[in-house]
């Protein structure tokens, strides 16, 4: 909370930070990238929170793309909260790949929950169309038109 505002606390998956690196041709692509980059805007001008997690770093990490992985790499400075494994975590996110939500995917999910995060963000389709009672889980499009509402 800041001068009596409560901000929303989001948390972007790693497909979600890589969508503006994707092949922008395709308008959906480009759409998803677009909203990303204003929901950025928005952690860079205080609207948003953002929340970083030790599998986002993982995931990271593993990027073959050296630009991509450094420009990405630099989020996580900029977050409010950084989430490391605990046994929480890890059992939460169990419950979630019982549910068919792969392994990475539910650490996310599960990071995001244990922050108190408001939504989790995602370019994932197959996420975004599985329920999770838990966060509401978005496209950064969908997320911008809640916003706008």
């Amino acid at each position: 909370m800041v001068d009596g505002v409560v901000k929303l606390k989001l948390y972007l998956d790693n497909c979600c930070f890589n969508r503006p690196f994707d092949d922008q041709t395709q308008l959906t692509i480009y759409l998803e990238s677009q909203a990303k980059l204003f929901i950025q805007q928005g952690i860079l001008s205080g609207t948003f929170q953002l929340v970083w997690s030790y599998i986002l770093e993982f995931e990271n990490e593993q990027n073959p793309y050296d630009l991509r992985k450094d420009m990405i790499r630099q989020w996580r400075a900029i977050s409010v909260e950084n989430i490391n494994e605990s046994e929480k975590i890890l059992a939460f996110a169990e419950t979630l790949a019982d549910r068919g939500i792969k392994a990475k995917d539910a650490l996310h999910i599960s990071c995001a929950v244990a922050a108190k995060c408001a939504y989790f963000l995602t370019t994932d389709k197959k996420l975004i169309n599985t329920p999770i009672k838990e966060i509401k889980v978005r496209n950064p499009i969908e997320f911008v038109r809640e916003m706008e509402e």
